[in-house]
């Protein structure tokens, strides 16, 4: 009704779940990526919980999109079934044909067998069974036990069935009791989901107008903005709800802005009374220090292929001036396959050293001729930061001959670039116009150095992530005589490494005396470090031991005197 009045193609704020207008913060991404991380964990439980509107369905629709192909999934979004009710309708969603028989119900052992069966020759042939449970609140704890119960279906190397179960808050407290232990102990995975903070609101309603064909102006007032914020409490749901009866208001009055006090009467309609601003919730958005989760999500991000993100150039912090002062939001469409390329970019052939003061940068970033085209030229400009040339065509082994290991993770946020405080390759893309890579050389509190062929920008970290869904790439330096491809630090003679550095860890950093064995050790580490406390000591543990232990090895930051 009121689209063509602001200029727009379709109303902005539907609460249907229009793929085109995915939204995905900082903190969905981290949930996407726990999400990912535990479904390559060998089975088991991954836990996703969430307040009501919080985007835990967006987050879940994220998962199945980008699910490999090898993946199986049944989807329960009705868990309100009896234990026969719910295995019967697994073994709908996976086409397990059970055995007809006489009168009556059939028991548990004749829909198990033939399930077990099916999941038995689906596993021979290289599939991955995944069953996700939506509103899993709703499941009483009769039915969760017989949950726990079918993750026994396994071989010797894995599980052969991923559960994940999506829920209110409550789920965690069910979880909680002690007659779920046994379940509880078996989640390889939990995440729970927040509202949006201040500024991801009014990104989140930037977003969604320019997917509708905003062309810019202020359509929410800055009070306007603020007070969406403080009525929706940040859940998307609340957001979508109270803008779409907000430009309402505005198109019925004739007013091309909404005002502050058209929220105010548009929360009135929708929630039947307008909350107090001052309102606090258990969804209430906090500054969160995001670190712990970026780096466990980076141990387990396994999937190729992100997002498409819209950027207009903005060197300056995001202000709730006007919907339009704001930077350009991120624009989450799939990247398509007919974009063009960037036009091709030598690889840098000499080293971007590390700038003394990021302000002395030219604003970025880099422009799309100076980008990287490829992966391999990327690790190539990555390899002369660590003087090592690598000039073959794979130059991740010429990487491990010098002793050096390439990574990569498709869900890297700020805090993990910092945390992880390496040189990068970061993966740039702009909509129409292609993608590309650009080094990460310096980063301080507020920018990122961004380089490429010699020259370097500054980019602000707050608008980073306008234009980088967070594809990474990096080299770290393997233990000493450590031959081959390093996943795991119980190999070779990483594991007499590993021991000796995490007994020589600085004053500060020295593991508590309950951790006896090696994997205690780990274990502990990751835990003071924000990693997943799994005992296998991967990439990230391993560059985050050589961070700590000093291992000479390129820094993204400037040592603190």
């Amino acid at each position: 009704m009121y689209a063509a009045f602001f200029g727009l193609t379709q109303p902005p704020f539907s609460i249907a779940p229009d793929p085109r207008y995915l939204y995905l913060s900082e903190r969905h991404r981290e949930a996407l990526a726990h999400l990912l991380y535990g479904m390559e964990s060998g089975g088991g439980f991954v836990l996703l919980t969430g307040e009501i509107g919080a985007g835990k369905t967006t987050v879940c629709r994220a998962v199945l999109e980008q699910l490999p192909a090898h993946a199986r999934v049944a989807y329960i979004f009705n868990p309100k079934l009896t234990v026969g009710d719910l295995l019967n309708t697994i073994c709908h969603e996976f086409g397990v044909v059970l055995p007809t028989r006489g009168a009556g119900p059939a028991t548990i052992k004749e829909r198990l067998d033939p399930l077990n069966a099916h999941l038995l020759a689906s596993h021979g042939a290289g599939q991955h069974n995944v069953l996700i449970i939506d509103e899993a609140q709703s499941l009483s704890p009769h039915v969760l036990e017989q949950l726990r119960l079918l993750t026994n279906l396994e071989t010797n190397e894995r599980k052969l069935l991923q559960i994940i179960l999506i829920g209110q808050p409550e789920l965690r407290d069910m979880l909680a009791r002690p007659e779920l232990e046994q379940l509880s102990q078996r989640i390889v995975a939990r995440f729970h989901l927040s509202a949006l903070n201040e500024s991801e609101t009014a990104r989140y309603v930037t977003h969604r107008l320019k997917i509708a064909g905003w062309k810019g102006g202020a359509v929410f007032e800055p009070e306007a903005l603020h007070l969406v914020f403080k009525l929706s409490r940040g859940v998307p749901r609340r957001i979508n709800l109270l803008c779409d009866r907000a430009l309402l208001g505005a198109y019925a009055s004739h007013q091309h802005s909404v005002a502050a006090k058209m929220v105010h009467q548009a929360a009135i309609e929708v929630f039947g009374e307008a909350p107090a601003q001052s309102r606090t919730s258990r969804t209430a958005a906090k500054p969160i220090d995001w670190t712990g989760l970026a780096l466990g999500a980076l141990m387990g991000a396994c999937v190729t292929g992100l997002l498409a993100w819209w950027w207009q150039p903005s060197t300056e912090e995001p202000s709730s001036a006007s919907v339009a002062a704001l930077p350009t939001p991120p624009s989450l469409q799939a990247e398509s396959a007919a974009a063009p390329a960037p036009q091709s970019a030598p690889p840098a052939t000499t080293p971007a050293k590390q700038p003394q003061d990021l302000a002395s940068l030219p604003p970025g970033p880099p422009p799309i001729d100076a980008w990287i085209t490829s992966e391999d030229d990327a690790f190539r400009a990555l390899g002369l930061l660590w003087s090592t040339p690598l000039r073959s065509k794979d130059p991740c082994a010429d990487a491990r001959r010098s002793g050096l290991q390439c990574y990569r993770t498709p869900l890297m946020t700020v805090n993990g670039l910092r945390q992880l405080d390496r040189p990068a390759a970061l993966k740039l893309q702009l909509p129409g116009q292609g993608s590309g890579y650009v080094l990460a050389t310096a980063i301080n509190d507020t920018a990122v150095a961004l380089s490429s062929g010699g020259r370097q920008w500054r980019m602000p970290l707050t608008t980073l992530s306008s234009i980088w869904a967070g594809y990474y790439v990096t080299l770290w330096r393997t233990p000493p005589e450590q031959e081959g491809r390093l996943n795991n630090g119980y190999v070779g003679t990483a594991a007499q490494w590993m021991e000796k550095q995490l007994g020589a860890l600085p004053p500060g950093q020295s593991l508590p005396p309950s951790a006896k064995t090696l994997k205690d050790k780990v274990q502990a580490f990751q835990e003071a470090n924000g990693l997943e406390t799994d005992g296998v000591a991967g990439p990230a543990t391993l560059m985050l031991l050589n961070r700590a232990t000093g291992v000479d090895e390129p820094r993204l930051a400037k040592p603190k005197r």
